[in-house]
């Protein structure tokens, strides 16, 4: 049985396909945070030679999943949202740095920044999350 929040993000990472193909990498998760990060391959670019913004989304969507899963009880996105602030370039290496912002009850509230290596933010995402009563 796993007791840490890391120990939880990487149970839940186990056997979350997506974001093994995608190649994200966990890179630290505390309670109620986690830093994610992704490579941008060739074939992630859009027709512009950019990041796809649905990348960029699943990147600091799966951010937000291993911190508000990083208590160990199954929770689910409720909603979100993202602004799209600069470009992610084809060969960084992304980082989306989820901080819980505030849970009570069975919900919580999390902001990501998507990050490029030169600090330069990419993206601000805001996801709110739902505890469940049980393993979906």
């Amino acid at each position: 049985m796993t007791n840490t929040a890391d120990d939880h993000a990487r149970k839940l990472y186990s056997t979350d396909r997506a974001s093994q193909t995608l190649g994200m990498k966990i890179a630290e998760v505390r309670p109620g945070y986690a830093r994610v990060t992704m490579k941008v391959r060739a074939d992630m670019a859009n027709g512009h030679g950019v990041v796809h913004g649905g990348l960029i989304f699943a990147l600091a969507d799966s951010a937000f999943a291993f911190a508000c899963n990083s208590y160990g009880d199954p929770t689910l996105a409720a909603g979100a949202t993202i602004d799209f602030l600069a470009p992610g370039i084809v060969g960084d290496e992304l980082t989306a740095t989820a901080q819980e912002l505030w849970r009570g009850g069975r919900t919580g509230l999390y902001d990501v920044v998507v990050t490029r290596p030169d600090a330069t933010v990419v993206a601000q995402f805001r996801g709110r999350s739902h505890r469940l009563s049980r393993a979906p």
